[in-house]
């Protein structure tokens, strides 16, 4: 292949609805496993893509807090939707993972690591907040001494297709958090879908060599002004449309100053403590080490499994638990969400998805919560719940 056709960092292109067949069909003859999103019980998952037909065609989503309906378009669009429940953290930090096991033959007991099974993979529909979540993930998992072998064995195998996105959910607040909705990095490839007076077609750019390659392969035409005018134009429209906004002031500095707070106390009220925020994040990390032994005696195994600061079992150490309260437990993931995250990572650990919103059973809403400590405190003077 000659240099010339493949402009690293700089190409686009457009495909039509056939050259997405092309771009499922190339990276399955890589013999990787294509996963993207599908409809199931009611919502978008991500399952594997083996045609253009298993993507969620004229399908959209509502949401609000503690709400979520799919719903149909018009427009026969592939990439209607916002978010759905999973995250592609369930492929990467796996919600199960066996990490050592051990058998007992006579007097002598062996002990074996299981070792990391990097699977082939490519994640197509990929949205800016979500590339931001694994960016974060990254820093967490494999940005310190001591790296997770198993993430990185997923991680470094994947390659990314992101899409920006053309219209927002009810929820978003990705534009408050910086994280979206243009996929500016972290992707192999990363499409803007157009449907506009009958055509139906993506812009693609790449953003890394293994993406101008796969890119340079297809069946496409050259993009053209009106064409990157057009993209940008649906990512404005998305912008513009966002269904909540994080309060402009220093968050981290705000919740620090506000730890005794009575909101904390009030939310703890309505909130369950569920834990379904945490799992629908598609940064939290947390989990916790399970032991298993057979009645025999002649196995045991180690498992790690997600698990969240939601739960009094998390924070407990000989005595009992550090964090008995729901109100104290919420605070803490909200304050590491928004503040000491920062301290740990430099970043924050929200990327304004909304799923924590969405998926609340009883519609806790943390823009929302974020927003009355800081308007409690101006109407205070700056001085309310100061700790």
């Amino acid at each position: 292949m000659r240099s010339d056709q493949i402009k690293l960092f700089e190409g686009r292109a457009v495909l039509s609805l056939d050259g997405l067949r092309a771009l499922i069909d190339a990276l399955r003859q890589q013999g990787r496993r294509v996963i993207g999103p599908t409809v199931a019980d009611g919502a978008i998952v991500y399952d594997d893509i083996l045609e253009i037909a298993d993507l969620p065609r004229g399908v959209a989503d509502r949401q609000e807090a503690g709400r979520y309906q799919l719903a149909s378009r018009d427009d026969g669009a592939l990439f209607g939707y916002a978010v759905g429940p999973q995250s592609w953290k369930k492929f990467l930090h796996k919600p199960l993972l066996r990490l050592w096991r051990a058998e007992r033959r006579g007097n002598d007991v062996t002990v074996e690591a299981e070792a990391p099974e990097p699977e082939h993979v490519a994640f197509l529909g990929v949205r800016a907040c979500e590339l931001n979540a694994i960016a974060i993930q990254d820093r967490v998992l494999m940005g310190g001494d001591y790296v997770d072998p198993h993430y990185k064995a997923q991680r470094d195998g994947a390659f990314i297709i992101a899409v920006n996105c053309g219209e927002a959910g009810g929820t978003c607040f990705c534009v408050s958090m910086k994280a979206g909705p243009k996929a500016e990095r972290g992707f192999d490839l990363a499409l803007t879908e157009l449907i506009s007076g009958g055509a139906h077609e993506f812009l693609v750019e790449t953003g890394s060599p293994a993406g101008a390659e796969l890119l340079a392969a297809l069946p496409s035409r050259r993009a053209e002004p009106e064409d990157m005018d057009a993209a940008a134009t649906v990512v404005a429209r998305a912008a513009a449309s966002m269904g909540r906004y994080m309060p402009e002031d220093d968050v981290p500095a705000l919740l620090m100053r506000n730890l005794q707070h009575a909101r904390w106390e009030e939310t703890a009220k309505r909130c369950l403590s569920c834990a379904n925020c945490t799992m629908v994040c598609p940064t939290c990390f947390c989990t916790s080490v399970e032991e298993h032994n057979d009645l025999a005696g002649v196995e045991s195994s180690r498992t790690r499994r997600w698990d969240s600061c939601f739960t009094m079992d998390y924070s407990y150490i000989h005595g009992g638990s550090v964090r008995p309260g729901v109100a104290s437990r919420y605070r803490q993931w909200m304050t590491h969400k928004l503040a000491t995250w920062h301290e740990q990572f430099d970043t924050s650990g929200c990327v304004g998805c909304g799923r924590c919103i969405t998926w609340c059973p009883v519609a806790i809403d943390i823009t929302e919560e974020t927003r009355a400590i800081s308007e409690s405190e101006k109407a205070q003077g700056g001085l309310d719940g100061e700790s």
